[in-house]
């Protein structure tokens, strides 16, 4: 597992340098939540996944739901270095004409499963796609990540209620709790209490992981897929920006391209991170 845990380390630290890039080139963007995910996004597409880069829409694939729709640059980069498309595709971030915009769609993009960008929404899809993979009698998993701040949204508990009473155990939520939201800290927004003590209320199981960690991550996928009758939601403690200092815990870079001088500094942090 070291060895495995070594590569994915260094495929996480690709991914957020790509992350910089894209969003630097395209002068748009948000940096801090696409970072906060980067280490959860790599070890989905590089180990838990069923999936299949030469056939996108392979029946029996998992799915996975980017519900924060942001933070699409992990999710257009970790696709593009699995081979869905080029790599020289995410240069094009937000230009026109380009299938990557500022949002994913599911429509132009190979690999999306779900077009969205409207917070809330996507738990409540993920659940329709995990009644439809039973009904199908399909060896295939929902997954869906979601940002602590997209918790504040009414909806998200009315589906939590939902995949609760369907007993949706081959659907996994991941809530990336980075403790900031666009304009400041979650708990000055909208104070939340006990993450973990509100998804066990309405009938998940529930795990605590560090998110930054890659063996945490790993056996939480591992004991989720050993969970029955009940859906599972994965609590990820994580930094927003992880990676660059000067992005880590400051709100301004929820949605702030770097200048010139911020992607040297930040791509040089990043690069002196390389461990193989």
């Amino acid at each position: 597992m070291e060895r495995d845990i070594k590569y994915l380390t260094q495929k996480a630290n690709e991914l957020r340098q790509n992350i910089i890039a894209m969003i630097y080139k395209a002068g748009a963007g948000h940096p801090g939540g696409s970072l906060s995910i980067a280490d959860i996004i790599t070890a989905m597409y590089y180990d838990e996944l069923k999936i299949d880069p030469q056939n996108p829409g392979w029946t029996e694939r998992d799915r996975l739901i980017l519900s924060k729709g942001h933070t699409c640059p992990a999710l257009y980069s970790v696709l593009a270095m699995k081979g869905y498309y080029s790599t020289d595709v995410i240069g094009t971030l937000r230009k026109f004409g380009s299938i990557l915009q500022g949002h994913p769609d599911m429509c132009k993009v190979p690999g999306i499963d779900m077009t969205s960008g409207s917070l809330g929404q996507g738990l409540s899809v993920g659940i329709g796609m995990a009644i439809g993979a039973k009904a199908d009698q399909l060896d295939s998993r929902v997954y869906v990540i979601m940002g602590d701040g997209e918790t504040n949204e009414g909806q998200v508990w009315e589906a939590a209620m939902c995949a609760a009473k369907y007993k949706l155990d081959n659907l996994v939520t991941i809530v990336d709790k980075n403790n900031l939201q666009n304009d400041d800290f979650t708990d000055i927004i909208m104070p939340m209490s006990s993450m973990e003590k509100k998804w066990d209320a309405f009938g998940w199981e529930v795990f605590t992981i560090d998110g930054h960690n890659m063996d945490e991550i790993l056996k939480a996928f591992e004991s989720a897929r050993k969970v029955k009758g009940k859906p599972v939601c994965i609590i990820a403690n994580t930094v927003k920006g992880k990676g660059v200092s000067f992005m880590e815990n400051v709100s301004m870079w929820h949605g702030t391209a770097p200048n010139s001088e911020q992607y040297e500094a930040a791509i040089n942090e990043l690069k002196a991170g390389d461990i193989i």
